[in-house]
């Protein structure tokens, strides 16, 4: 008698097993939160946290791409505009200058078309071709620094504003205050605060990050003109 209860109670102690894992499996499914449902619980201010998040990544690809493109300076390209002005090229060299669009072809192609004034006019030239160079560079970088400040501080007002939804549902309620009661503004506050944050650090990380390609190839034309400047006072042109 005593092995027969044994073997009932071995043979069905896996099925009951299995059962509980399956309520446990099904119960976990039903209280799982899908991204949509959090982006939803969000509330109002998720709306301009999108709106902000496709602007982040919208600016920082394309002057990524600006970036890219600038700072291909072509192989050998300052030694062949330095053979040509020693040769007296001159025409020869401005056509080099036109054929390749970068901020230094620009800054060297104007000088060209100074030269016989003084040297003090060309520099100026070149300078102000440079700023103008530089201020396209910098085009929206602005833009990418507010986005990178204004998304935490928004994600922030979220959170505010959920918690005062919380607290109004708290101060209206009757009786027992049920936890699914507080649900909507606590996940507004947890949510907002959350998105903010992941806006805001990437488009900062990308601000500090195109600011440094900017600095180096702004370093590149500084020291393309000012070996160009010097090249000028070899030849007798």
């Amino acid at each position: 008698m005593l092995s027969l209860l044994l073997q009932i109670t071995t043979a069905t102690a896996p099925a009951d097993t299995t059962a509980a894992l399956t309520e446990g499996a099904a119960e976990a499914a039903e209280t799982s939160v899908s991204l949509i449902d959090l982006a939803m619980a969000g509330g109002w201010a998720m709306i301009p946290l999108a709106l902000l998040s496709l602007a982040a990544v919208y600016i920082f690809m394309e002057r990524y791409l600006t970036l890219k493109k600038a700072a291909q300076n072509p192989s050998g390209f300052n030694d062949r505009i330095k053979s040509m002005v020693l040769s007296g090229d001159i025409n020869g060299a401005k056509m080099l200058c036109a054929q390749t669009n970068t901020p230094i072809s620009r800054m060297i192609g104007k000088g060209l078309t100074r030269i016989g004034n003084p040297l003090k006019n060309i520099e100026t030239a070149i300078e102000n071709v440079g700023k103008i160079e530089i201020s396209r560079l910098e085009r929206n970088l602005a833009a990418l620094a507010t986005i990178a400040g204004a998304a935490p501080m928004l994600g922030f007002l979220g959170t505010v504003t959920g918690m005062i939804e919380a607290f109004i549902a708290i101060a209206q309620a009757e009786g027992t205050i049920s936890p699914k009661l507080l649900s909507s503004g606590i996940y507004q506050a947890m949510v907002t605060t959350a998105v903010g944050l992941i806006i805001g650090l990437p488009a900062y990380v990308g601000y500090n990050y195109l600011v440094s390609k900017i600095d180096s190839i702004v370093h590149s034309m500084e020291y393309s003109s000012i070996e160009f400047l010097d090249l000028l006072q070899e030849p007798q042109l």
